[in-house]
């Protein structure tokens, strides 16, 4: 694995100059308390996708979730629909709540084992599998929808899990730092991220050692899919309703964050304090396009320069050219 100490440091300095251009566009509006609560409440949802595309990423062998956005709104209308018909949010909000999260949560774990299965027992080639899977789920989530928005409505729980601020953060944000944490621990502290990592960097080396790759695979896929239901719970609780074709631009979004992260689309690398600075960086410049009074089109046409951007820098390693002692370490 290789480090990039320098892509650490150049995922700082955007944010700090997206950061220092915001405020001097819009006189200091950028930077008040409201706005800033504002970005950090809308990032954890797409997040959390970006966190699952680099664990599918560092797997190697040309992966990558492509489902991810449609397991997420799976999971908000699948869990809507079911929890709803024997629960109502504005007569039992806490036990609606529950039971909404809960099955978000199970929604997404099967999605992602299903994920994982297909492409560690059949040897379907991840991009191909997580497209078909894609439609797959956004198919069903039509049909168990009808192809309308289902109504979550606004019970205490889940309101206070996409809106509430515990000491002026939002709480969906300190979600996500938590969530955040706790993968990178994951990655660095076990077995499995040693695995995951070698596995992406020399299969063949991973095998020949004896490496559990099925169950590495399915592992990392499931755990995309855990991300999945969390970012349709996040979803769901920025929202009064949950809908099959929400958020249609966030999987170019989360490849871009991913490789603005410095993951490796080979495989074998990736770090989860990156994928968080490139959301927040993301999320900053989506904001001060908004102030720019800028369309979603021309963000759109932004997100996929960026990304073709990034693409080309990353051949030539430009992290190594600012840190060039830093970046031939390993860690």
């Amino acid at each position: 694995m290789r480090a990039t100490g320098g892509q650490l440091v150049m995922l700082i300095a955007i944010n700090v100059a997206v950061l220092a251009l915001g405020a001097a566009i819009s006189g200091g509006a950028f930077l008040s308390p409201f706005n800033l609560q504002s970005m950090a409440g809308q990032l954890p949802e797409i997040g959390f996708l970006a966190i699952g595309v680099m664990l599918a990423m560092c797997a190697g062998n040309g992966g990558i979730d492509l489902s991810g956005i449609a397991l997420a709104n799976l999971s908000g209308v699948l869990s809507a629909v079911v929890v709803g018909s024997f629960l109502s949010s504005a007569d039992q909000p806490a036990a609606y709540s529950v039971a909404f999260i809960a099955g978000a949560l199970v929604i997404g774990l099967i999605g992602g084992t299903f994920n994982g299965l297909l492409i560690s027992r059949m040897n379907i080639t991840p991009i191909l599998c997580t497209l078909g899977t894609q439609m797959l789920f956004t198919g069903l989530a039509v049909v168990a929808s009808d192809g309308r928005a289902v109504a979550v409505g606004t019970p205490d729980l889940l309101s206070e899990i996409g809106n509430g601020l515990f000491l002026g953060v939002p709480i969906s944000f300190l979600i996500f730092i938590g969530v955040a944490a706790f993968i990178a621990a994951l990655l660095k502290f076990t077995p499995f991220g040693l695995w995951l990592m070698l596995m992406g960097t020399n299969p063949k080396a991973a095998l020949y050692a004896g490496f559990p790759k099925t169950r590495v695979l399915i592992a990392t896929y499931a755990t995309s899919g855990v991300l999945s239901g969390l970012a349709g719970i996040i979803i769901a609780s920025r929202n009064v309703n949950v809908k099959w074709d929400y958020g249609t631009s966030y999987l170019l979004i989360a490849i871009l964050i991913a490789v603005m992260a410095g993951v490796r689309p080979e495989g074998g690398y990736g770090r989860v304090i990156c994928v968080v600075l490139a959301t927040i960086a993301l999320q900053l410049m989506s904001s001060m396009l908004n102030f720019g009074g800028l369309s979603n089109f021309v963000r759109d046409f932004a997100w996929g320069a960026l990304l073709l951007t990034f693409l080309a820098v990353g051949r030539y390693d430009v992290a190594g050219f600012l840190m060039p002692n830093k970046s031939k370490r390993l860690v």
